[in-house]
């Protein structure tokens, strides 16, 4: 059922896998870099978020690489660096706010 969890990816399917997830990021970035430039007073919140969500793609296709535990671990951390940096990116829009 379960047996493929936690299992380490071939090296050239983690590189593949993390090319494509750091250009998903740099797409993602730029996209947001774009719409902020419309609306300043918002869109610093929503560039903030896209560069949280390609840091977290690109930490977890890194996890990828690992196994067993040290994978999990890697993610876990992957998944609270994410919620982190979504906090501080949701604490400066209010810091901003009138």
């Amino acid at each position: 059922m379960l047996a493929a969890c936690n299992n380490a990816k071939s090296p050239d399917t983690a590189a593949k896998d993390l090319a494509s997830a750091d250009q998903s990021a740099s797409k993602e970035v730029a996209q947001a870099q774009h719409d902020a430039q419309k609306d300043m007073s918002a869109d610093a919140y929503n560039v903030a978020v896209a560069q949280a969500d390609g840091d977290h793609k690109i930490a977890i296709q890194k996890c990828e690489t690992l196994q067993g535990h040290d994978q999990q671990v890697c993610k876990d951390q992957a998944d609270a660096n994410y919620d982190a940096a979504k906090a501080n990116a949701k604490s400066a829009k209010v810091a901003t706010q009138p």
